[in-house]
């Protein structure tokens, strides 16, 4: 799980300086080094990858919107109400830890058939 998670953050993520971005199939976005050791969920095709997601109670989890540019923008929204994302952007981050071990069903506001869960473990 591990090795997938560090290939799709590479897949994923870059700076933005040369990048050729989305359009050639690439996704670019800063990370803040506020958001580095984060576990990476892309939105990308409107959906959340990978899901479900398992981290230790403590850890960081960045969503990272991977989608084209002129893709509506979507939400990392509990269906508990534990967190919610402002509208994530293409190219743009959210990031929240989890203190709390549990299961957390979550969605996308704006388009609520995007689903996916992540689990906190003690």
């Amino acid at each position: 799980m591990l090795l997938a998670l560090l290939a799709l953050a590479a897949a994923c993520v870059s700076d933005r300086s040369g990048a050729t971005g989305p359009s050639a199939g690439a996704c670019t976005a800063n990370l803040d080094p506020s958001q580095f050791g984060s576990t990476i969920i892309a939105i990308q095709s409107f959906s959340f990858q990978p899901t479900p997601v398992h981290v230790k109670a403590g850890n960081k989890v960045t969503w990272i919107n991977c989608e084209p540019a002129g893709t509506p923008s979507h939400t990392s929204t509990a269906d508990g109400g534990a967190w919610g994302s402002a509208l994530i952007d293409p190219g743009f981050t959210h990031t929240f830890v989890f203190a709390t071990p549990g299961t957390f069903a979550y969605h996308c506001e704006p388009h609520p058939s995007m689903i996916a869960q992540i689990v906190v473990d003690p």
